[in-house]
């Protein structure tokens, strides 16, 4: 069988597209990704772009992943942003020790997996063996379809993340809110789930230090530190949310004429120039910076203290340019653009959440790249 090339999985996303837009009012009513989506994506291999090639994943770069959740945002962001997700999960189980991917993939390389990385409120307490976790954690999109959850635990070291089987949690249905409705990014529970050590991550020395992802799988991606890649995965569907606006907000204009918000009006050729420069901009950064993680991983190459602060300051950089993008648009969309009927509202409130993610806030994402190259101490992990 002959291995898609990156074109023809490109392709693919893209006949994807007018797919998922048919889809999304429905997405957004069940608040998860429909079943037949979830089919449609796994059809396509697209899935496969993240799971180390050892368990049938795609020999092509991890980027790849980056570029077709930027194009499914075109059609529905919900949907992106899962896929976005669950491709960066899979890539991330290369990290764990064997035993740990064997479980996850042994059986099936489309096992998607949700997570939720932060400790949240739990406890975790060593026995033999492992540990024991119970607690509540928040925000894990497409969870309704994963066999698998990764969570931040507390209480083993300073960073570390636990794999759990679909039969070791419960999901409670607490999504019910304005942006990035269709993501199903509900709750997660645990009730004293054993957690053997081979299902331990110390994300911190992952990729940086810890070489078993590269020692089992020889992809330039586990010679990257965690944090380093993590993120972009959030980027890309947001890239896809601004030229989905872009789309709708010119489809509509196109061959209007007269007085106010139409074709001929200077105000909106103006805004859309503005809008298609820094969507251009965000998509430009965003492969330009993959390109060069992927590259320093490949020829083993150290990564500093400052080009990972420039790194985490990009994601946030790129989302901002494109939540200015959309915003910008559907500030002259005028009164039409407020209706259910019409995609434009949706695209605007999805990036409003996207926007709202902690590590994408200029504010908080990008602070550590002045502190870094002032000669301080960054205030958190990067």
């Amino acid at each position: 069988m002959v291995a898609p090339t990156d074109a023809e999985l490109l392709h693919r996303a893209a006949d994807l597209v007018p797919v998922l837009k048919e889809r999304a009012d429905r997405t957004e009513e069940l608040r998860r990704i429909p079943d037949e989506t979830v089919s449609d994506v796994l059809a396509t291999g697209l899935h496969r772009i993240g799971v180390p090639r050892k368990f049938g994943g795609l020999d092509v770069s991890y980027a790849l992943a980056l570029d077709i959740a930027a194009e499914l945002g075109r059609g529905c962001p919900s949907t992106s942003w899962c896929y976005g997700l669950w491709a960066a999960h899979a890539w991330l189980v290369g990290y764990w020790p064997l035993q740990a991917q064997q479980e996850v993939f042994g059986e099936s390389p489309d096992t998607l997996l949700s997570s939720s990385l932060n400790p949240g409120k739990s406890t975790c307490e060593s026995v033999e063996g492992g540990y024991r976790l119970s607690g509540r954690w928040e925000f894990s999109s497409g969870c309704d379809h994963a066999g698998w959850v990764m969570l931040g635990a507390p209480n083993i070291g300073e960073r570390n993340w636990v794999l759990v089987p679909r039969g070791d949690f419960e999901i409670v249905d607490t999504w019910y809110v304005s942006g990035l409705r269709g993501s199903g990014s509900k709750d997660i529970v645990t009730e004293d789930a054993f957690i053997p050590n081979h299902r331990i991550l110390d994300v911190n020395t992952a990729g940086n230090g810890d070489w078993t992802g590269w020692e089992l799988h020889g992809q330039s991606r586990y010679r990257v530190p965690v944090g380093t890649l993590l993120g972009w995965d959030l980027v890309g569907p947001m890239i896809g949310i601004a030229q989905g606006m872009i789309d709708e907000f010119t489809a509509r204009l196109e061959g209007t004429s007269g007085p106010g918000r139409t074709a001929d009006s200077p105000a909106v050729h103006t805004r859309l120039a503005q809008a298609s420069a820094e969507t251009d901009a965000a998509l430009t950064v965003m492969q330009q910076d993959i390109r060069e993680i992927l590259r320093k991983g490949k020829a083993d190459e150290p990564f500093t203290l400052l080009e990972r602060a420039k790194f985490r300051r990009d994601k946030a950089f790129t989302v901002q340019l494109c939540q200015q993008a959309v915003n910008r648009l559907f500030d002259i969309s005028g009164g039409h653009g407020i209706f259910d009927s019409t995609p434009l509202q949706r695209f605007h409130r999805d990036a409003q959440a996207v926007a709202h993610r902690d590590g994408l806030v200029m504010d908080l994402g990008g602070r550590d790249y002045g502190r870094v190259a002032l000669g301080l101490a960054p205030e958190g992990p990067i």
